[in-house]
């Protein structure tokens, strides 16, 4: 299924997107996709049963629907660096031995079609296609033989970096989270859509061209070792993203360097997951 949130008759509700239309799922007791997230299995039974059968007024076509990011307010948005060689490689950074952490902030967050804002003050905005994981059943010291069991679904995110600020300190933190620096969406493709996540392809398109183009087969670490590294550190909630890194090809690598300018149309793809569209602005 491919599970979003969408704004209809000025509220935000979840659904489901079926053929040219979206299924809401208020009536079927869920106010959020967090919620249903939270549900665990019984819910997504539920869900499937619903669709089968969905009451009139439940039914929208997309076309009169604004979809809005999945997530608005997930418990955690866990970010990998590095995590495909020849991004480290062009970063002339080490293969990590460990997988490198850090962290978005909600207010980062923006859906599908929102512009992601230039701040004033960076020179370096930069952009990251990624392959990003919604966390289901949570836990902690999950091992990676049981990865499947606490995988909700799958959805794209741009990690959006200030490289400037990125690069002005030993914390990456302050360069990857200012507001609009985290597009996502436009749909959460629920696990069983999706057969083998480390066999994706993932690309970057800006104004037509393709900046970057990879497979999730190369990365580092892949999820079952992610989650079990990062359970091992806190406890996975239901709603976690985990954003699992970008390919070579971003804008800082290239010669000249190509960053973000107002007016780029911004496009992450992946295979088997709705495309993600942005536009850019100055602040």
């Amino acid at each position: 299924m491919q599970l979003v949130t969408f704004e209809h008759n000025g509220s935000a509700k979840p659904g489901v997107i079926v053929g040219d239309k979206i299924i809401g799922l208020q009536a079927a007791g869920f106010s959020t996709l967090l919620h249903l997230i939270q549900g665990g299995s019984e819910a997504l039974q539920r869900i499937k049963t619903w669709v089968d059968n969905p009451p009139k007024d439940e039914i929208v076509p997309l076309a009169n629907a604004r979809i809005l990011a999945p997530l608005s307010n997930p418990p955690k948005i866990i970010c990998v660096g590095l995590n495909y060689r020849d991004h480290a490689l062009e970063c002339n950074e080490q293969i990590p031995k460990l997988p490198t952490l850090f962290s978005k902030y909600t207010t980062s967050i923006i859906g599908p079609g929102e512009a992601i804002v230039l701040p004033k003050d960076s020179k370096e905005p930069d952009y990251e296609a990624e392959l990003a994981v919604v966390i289901g059943k949570g836990g902690r010291y999950i091992s990676k033989n049981r990865w499947r069991d606490h995988v909700f679904g799958y959805t794209n995110l741009n990690d959006v970096s200030a490289r400037d600020y990125q690069a002005a300190t030993s914390q990456w933190m302050v360069g990857k989270t200012f507001d609009t620096f985290a597009p996502m969406g436009p749909a959460i493709v629920t696990a069983d859509e999706i057969a083998d996540p480390q066999a994706l392809d993932i690309q970057m398109i800006i104004n037509g061209e393709t900046l970057q183009s990879s497979n999730t087969s190369q990365m580092v670490f892949g999820i079952p070792e992610l989650i079990e590294y990062i359970s091992s550190i806190f406890t996975l909630e239901p709603g976690d993203v985990i954003s699992t890194g970008t390919p070579g090809g971003v804008g800082e690598a290239k010669t000249p360097p190509r960053w973000l300018r107002p007016g780029d149309d911004v496009v992450v793809r992946i295979s088997g997951i709705p495309e993600l569209h942005s536009g850019v602005r100055a602040e």
